[in-house]
């Protein structure tokens, strides 16, 4: 088996989050800036094999898109152009901000650590992809 990995896209960063290679360990790895993703990607494809990559589906409460999403839609285009053999899932990612941000503050990392976006978006992919793995 290979890889997930999972992606909170954001207009200024992005979370990363990939599975074990038997799919049943999520961990964070990294929250890059959206400039840095393909890039991000592109490297990380050189030492991990990666069968399918998730990301988090901005939805209002009501389940429409978010303006995100026309982003997102680009972005996806450009990685199915680039790496056609990887399939690409947009999972749910409603209240994953919400349930980072308690995660962190539960886990009493002092204030000053824990206001830290970029440790959210990171812990929010993981989020996603723990949801995504739970769903499958």
């Amino acid at each position: 088996m290979a890889r997930i990995l999972g992606i909170d896209y954001g207009m200024k960063r992005c979370g990363i989050a990939a599975t074990d290679p038997m799919q049943i360990i999520v961990t964070g790895l990294n929250t890059i800036e959206e400039s840095k993703l393909l890039e991000f990607i592109s490297v990380y494809l050189q030492t991990e094999e990666v069968e399918k990559l998730v990301i988090g589906r901005p939805q209002h409460a009501d389940g429409t898109d978010t303006y995100l999403m026309k982003y997102i839609n680009k972005f996806c285009e450009v990685m199915k152009q680039r790496y056609p053999n990887i399939p690409i899932e947009l999972y749910d990612e409603r209240k994953t901000s919400i349930q980072a941000a308690k995660i962190i503050f539960d886990s009493g990392i002092p204030k000053s650590k824990r206001q830290n976006k970029e440790l959210i978006d990171k812990v929010s992919a993981v989020l996603i992809l723990q949801k995504y793995l739970g769903h499958i």
